[in-house]
């Protein structure tokens, strides 16, 4: 029983220690100006919502708002499309070198963003992309498709070979295996994958500041962090718009937390 309560309480102080810069920007986003860079009060006395208010009235929020949206979609549909077809073939097909295929997509990953930015930036200033949606949505598909394909193979390799064999002598074809029955088998890690790719395209910062120059293609992250004030920074405004972009996933994770959760452990225990 007192092993039980202290590991209870060693997880709600982790869990306070995760969620408190989340509570904090909540807290900032309720308080007025003038109680914005005082402590204390640590809870606003007048609670408002003019902070959110003024951003959701920001006609340059909504834009990188929907320009977030369009990013993030695309580019989860982009790498669940390709990376759930490279995963079936590296896990199924018995390819020869599979596993050198897949030790070369997984090296991708190995570069971290900022050592790629200069090549980058040529080649997609020499195509004219830079400064559009499409170039965002190109790049983030080159970096979520490792963590796409190595997700999904693991979960490939876990579904046994026999049910392949027998979808072959009723007469499916290889295209009809993978959607009829590895995609559905396989449903937890697809949701697992589709949710860790669409936080990253949502939340991604550096590569969104180096090729969105001007509202059209800018995202709510590089929005938030050119935030305009005239004398100060303007943290309400900043918090109020942290709270809006993190509300939905948020909301994803809480929905989707036990197909997360699923998806990533039985993948790594049965691959």
């Amino acid at each position: 029983m007192v092993k039980r309560g202290a590991m209870y309480l060693l997880l709600l102080v982790v869990a306070l220690f995760c969620t408190w810069p989340i509570l904090w920007q909540f807290i900032t986003s309720l308080k007025p100006e003038a109680e914005l860079i005082s402590l204390p009060p640590v809870l606003p006395n007048k609670p408002t919502i003019s902070h959110y208010q003024s951003v959701l009235l920001e006609s340059s929020f909504i834009a990188a708002l929907k320009n977030s949206f369009l990013v993030a979609i695309f580019t989860t549909l982009i790498s669940l499309a390709f990376g759930g077809l490279a995963a079936f073939a590296l896990a199924k097909l018995n390819l020869i070198g599979s596993s050198l295929f897949l030790a070369a997509i997984l090296s991708i990953s190995m570069f971290p963003p900022i050592a790629t930015i200069s090549p980058l930036y040529v080649l997609v200033n020499s195509f004219g992309l830079r400064d559009t949606v499409l170039a965002l949505v190109g790049l983030y598909s080159t970096f979520s498709l490792p963590l796409s394909v190595w997700i999904l193979t693991s979960f490939f390799k876990s579904v046994p070979d026999e049910l392949l064999q027998a979808a072959r002598v009723d007469g499916c074809s290889t295209f009809q295996i993978f959607y009829k029955i590895m995609l559905p088998v396989c449903m937890p890690g697809l949701i697992a994958t589709t949710i860790l790719v669409f936080i990253f395209s949502w939340n991604e910062f550096l590569l969104a500041l180096t090729f969105s120059v001007t509202e059209a293609s800018r995202t709510v992250p590089v929005a938030i962090a050119l935030f305009p004030g005239l004398h100060e920074v303007p943290w309400g405004e900043i918090s109020a718009a942290s709270i809006v972009v993190t509300a939905p996933i948020g909301l994803l994770v809480f929905m989707f937390q036990r197909k997360i959760v699923a998806g990533l452990t039985a993948g790594s225990v049965k691959g």
